[in-house]
């Protein structure tokens, strides 16, 4: 039993120090490993504190892309990694997918789409499994594009392709891309399926498809201009061929219109991503207590912009477990 004892202490002395520093410095493999203790022991506290720091030392945009399946978010997402990537600027992606029936994992996995250099630091990918997820996330979508958005210049977050229910995306991304293909419907369809409020961009896919891409394009101009307005920021409707390589630097300069938007107004975007933290927090209140949890809840701890959140969301819901409990 001691040798057992001692064993265990020192794999803990030889673990690496899961500080937002010992991540920067390790890697992707450090990126890995600080992934899967999210995964494994979400509540613990130096999870907690390890995303309390990423919080507060955000560097990265993060761009959502969603769409109905087969429309080509993978193909765009691998060229928007090798045009950043040649412009020097680093990349994570965050692939929510199906969830695999046998293993209860991702079920596409991320070598199936993407296309990157394994040597190459400035890039990571990494699958997560949606499960009974309906909004097209995984439940860790959210801590993870946080860790990942201060590591990395840009952060994409696919969803999984389950059509017009993917509106959760707008939960962590900081400017959301629908994208439609020519020709399927889906410019339609979305205006009746009150996806219509989520988007920041239009992008039809297949740009080089020709007219159907085209009436595609007009199809969606024509439903945005019967629209309610959106502030200062109109969504613009794009159209690329990923295929072709055609259209993709205007995406780009239209997602750097969109953040630069969200930068002029003071607080706009921490007023944005703190609204996501608390959507997360009410989320997992009501998956573990129901409305009762919500009822119980101090306002206080709906503010995301409270010094350390994750701590406090640990502490809040370990709270509520011994009410529960006691009750």
């Amino acid at each position: 039993m001691a040798a057992a004892d001692g064993t265990e202490a020192h794999a803990a002395a030889a673990a690496p120090a899961l500080t937002l520093d010992a991540v920067r410095g390790a890697g992707k493999p450090g990126l890995a490993r600080a992934l899967a203790a999210m995964e494994r022991t979400g509540a613990a506290p130096a999870v907690a504190a390890l995303l309390d720091a990423a919080y507060d030392a955000p560097v990265g945009h993060v761009l959502g892309l969603t769409g109905p399946p087969g429309v080509g978010k993978s193909t765009l997402v691998n060229r928007l990694i090798a045009l950043w990537r040649g412009r020097g600027e680093t990349v994570g992606v965050i692939a929510v997918d199906p969830t695999s029936r046998a293993t209860g994992g991702a079920l596409l996995g991320d070598r199936t789409r993407f296309k990157t250099d394994p040597e190459d630091q400035g890039v990571f990918v990494r699958s997560m499994a949606a499960r009974e997820a309906l909004g097209g996330l995984a439940e860790l979508t959210f801590p993870a594009t946080v860790l990942m958005r201060a590591l990395f210049d840009h952060v994409i977050v696919e969803t999984v392709g389950v059509g017009q229910s993917e509106t959760d995306v707008g939960q962590v991304a900081d400017t959301v891309a629908f994208c439609i293909q020519p020709g399927s419907g889906d410019s339609l369809q979305f205006m009746k399926a009150g996806i219509m409020e989520v988007p920041d961009l239009f992008v039809v896919t297949k740009a080089d498809l020709g007219t159907p891409a085209q009436k595609a394009v007009a199809d969606v101009e024509g439903a945005l201009s019967l629209a309610a307005g959106r502030g200062d920021w109109t969504p613009p409707v794009l159209s690329v061929s990923a295929d072709r390589h055609a259209g993709l630097d205007a995406f780009i300069d239209a997602v750097a219109a969109h953040a630069r938007s969200l930068a002029a107004p003071a607080e706009a975007l921490a007023t944005r991503r703190a609204a996501q933290a608390r959507a997360w927090l009410m989320a997992a209140v009501r998956a573990r207590f129901g409305s009762a949890g919500t009822a119980l809840m101090d306002p206080a701890a709906l503010d995301a912009r409270t010094d350390r959140f994750f701590t406090a969301r640990t502490s809040l819901l370990a709270s509520l477990d011994v009410v529960r409990t006691d009750g």
